[in-house]
C-alpha cells in the first residue's frame, strides 16, 4: 500500500514521510564534494588544460558568434523573436520583440545609445572616425545583445549620415566586418514608410488625416495621410503625399550654433526650414481637412518626446507617460516659449534634454515650429516610436503571425 495514502491498514512500521525526505535531501547533498573549502558539483569533469579565455570578447568574435547565429536552422529558431536596429545621425538604436495581440508586439529587449554618427558631416561630406568609432562600438553591443536570441526575423538599417557620406560604404564594410552586422542603406522613401508604419497603433478611428513627421538628425521625414474615405488596416495605404528634408537637428544646429540661440538665430532656422516645405509640391493635399476637428499632427521624434517631458515636469524621463501624449496648441507655443527662454546650462539641467541634446533640441523646435506654421492643427500627438517598431510590424505581417493566432485562436492579450 502507498505510504502516502493514510488508509485503514496504514502499517505503522513504515518509515515516516519525514525521514524519507531527509534521506532525499541526504542524497542530494551527496552530488556535491568539498575541495580546499570551494563547493563543487562532482559531476562536472575537470576544465581541459589549455589557455584561460578572456571575459571580454573582441568585436570580431562578436561578429562571428552572431553571424553563426543567423547560419542555424529555422527550427532552432522557432520562439519567433523578431529584431529591428537603426543606426541613425545621431542614435543607434535595437528593438528586440516577439508578437502579442493583433498587430502588437511585446518588448523583449531595447538599447538606445546617442552616437551622432553625422557629427561634422555637413561641413566635410564624410563621416569622422571619433563618430564611427562611437557608432562601431554601440553596434558592437547591439550584436553581442543578438548573438544568443533565436531571431525569426532581424532587419537592420542605416539612414541620411550613411546615404550621404562619402565614405559611408567604407564605414558600412567596417562594421561587418568587425560586429558581423551588415547594415542596409534605406532610402528616404522607404524611411518615410517605416515611420508611419510605425506608429500606426496611435492613430484613432476618430482621425480622418494626419500630418506625420519624424525630425531626424540629418534628415526629417513628413507623410501626409488621408482616412476620410475608405480606411483599411494598413495605415501606410493611405499616404497621399510625402516629403524628406534634407535637414535635421544635427545638420541644422551645426550651421546656426545651438548653444547660444537668440530668438533671430531661431527665426532664421524656422525659415530656412519653411522654404523647404514651400518647395514641396504634396503640401497642400490634406487643405480639406487641416484645421478641422478630426486633423491633427503626429510627431515621432526626440524633439517632440523632449517636449512633452518638459511639459509634464518629469524629474526622469518616462516613455509610459510620454508615447500617445496629447497636447494641445496653446501647451505647445508653452513649452517652445519656455525652452527657448533657457540658457544652455539650464537646457543641460533639465532631465528630460541633458547634455547630450542641449545644443540639438533648439533646432528642433525650429523644425517643428515650421511644420506647425504650416499645416496648422490644435492638437499634437507624442509618438515615441518610430523606425524600429515600423520593421518589427512589417517583418511580423510578412509571416502572418497575427493570421496564425487568429486562426488558431490563442490567447491575444
Amino acid at each position: 500500500m502507498p505510504v502516502s495514502a493514510p488508509a485503514s491498514g496504514y502499517r505503522q512500521d513504515l518509515p515516516a514521510p519525514k525521514k524519507k525526505r531527509k534521506r532525499r535531501r541526504k542524497r542530494r547533498r551527496g552530488v556535491f564534494v568539498r575541495d580546499n573549502g570551494l563547493c563543487a558539483a562532482s559531476l562536472v569533469p575537470p576544465p581541459l588544460p589549455g589557455p584561460v579565455p578572456s571575459p571580454q570578447k573582441s568585436r570580431s568574435a562578436r561578429g562571428r558568434s552572431y553571424l553563426a547565429h543567423l547560419a542555424q536552422s529555422s527550427d532552432a529558431r522557432s520562439e519567433g523573436l523578431y529584431a529591428a536596429l537603426d543606426l541613425g545621425t545621431n542614435n543607434c538604436r535595437l528593438l528586440v520583440a516577439k508578437p502579442g495581440r493583433p498587430g502588437r508586439f511585446h518588448v523583449v529587449d531595447a538599447f538606445s545609445r546617442i552616437v551622432r554618427l553625422g557629427e561634422g558631416l555637413g561641413a566635410s561630406g564624410r563621416l569622422s572616425d571619433a563618430a564611427m568609432d562611437r557608432a562601431v562600438e554601440a553596434l558592437g553591443v547591439c550584436a553581442e545583445k543578438l548573438g544568443g536570441l533565436p531571431l525569426k526575423g532581424v532587419r537592420m538599417i542605416a539612414t541620411e549620415a550613411c546615404r550621404s557620406a562619402g565614405n559611408g560604404a567604407r564605414f558600412l564594410e567596417r562594421v561587418r566586418l568587425e560586429t558581423g552586422l551588415k547594415l542596409e542603406v534605406i532610402d528616404r522613401r522607404t524611411e518615410a514608410r517605416l515611420a508611419v508604419s510605425g506608429c500606426s497603433s496611435l492613430v484613432t478611428q476618430e482621425t480622418d488625416g494626419l500630418v506625420l513627421f519624424d525630425i531626424g538628425g540629418g534628415s526629417s521625414e513628413i507623410a501626409l495621410i488621408d482616412l476620410s474615405s475608405h480606411r483599411t488596416p494598413r495605415l501606410a495605404n493611405h499616404i497621399v503625399s510625402w516629403t524628406s528634408l534634407p535637414t535635421g537637428v544635427v545638420s541644422l544646429a551645426e550651421r546656426f550654433g545651438g548653444r547660444d540661440v537668440t530668438r533671430a538665430t531661431f527665426e532664421a532656422m524656422v525659415a530656412e526650414v519653411t522654404g523647404l516645405l514651400s518647395a514641396f509640391d504634396g503640401s497642400e493635399r490634406l487643405a480639406h481637412l487641416a484645421g478641422g476637428a478630426r486633423f491633427h499632427l503626429l510627431g515621432t521624434s526626440g524633439t517632440v518626446t523632449t517636449l512633452a517631458g518638459v511639459h509634464l515636469g518629469l524629474r526622469r524621463y518616462d516613455r509610459r507617460r510620454v508615447d500617445g501624449l496629447w497636447m494641445e496648441r496653446e501647451s505647445i507655443d508653452q513649452m517652445m516659449e519656455t525652452i527657448r527662454g533657457w540658457s544652455f546650462e539650464e537646457r543641460q539641467a533639465n532631465p528630460c534634454i541633458g547634455a547630450e541634446r542641449a545644443d540639438l533640441v533648439l533646432a528642433g523646435c525650429a523644425i517643428l515650429e515650421a511644420i506647425r506654421r504650416h499645416w496648422p492643427a490644435e492638437r499634437l500627438r507624442v509618438a515615441d516610436r518610430g523606425l524600429r517598431e515600423g520593421m518589427l510590424n512589417e517583418m511580423m505581417a510578412r509571416d502572418g503571425v497575427w493570421r496564425r493566432r487568429r486562426r488558431g485562436g490563442a490567447r491575444t492579450a
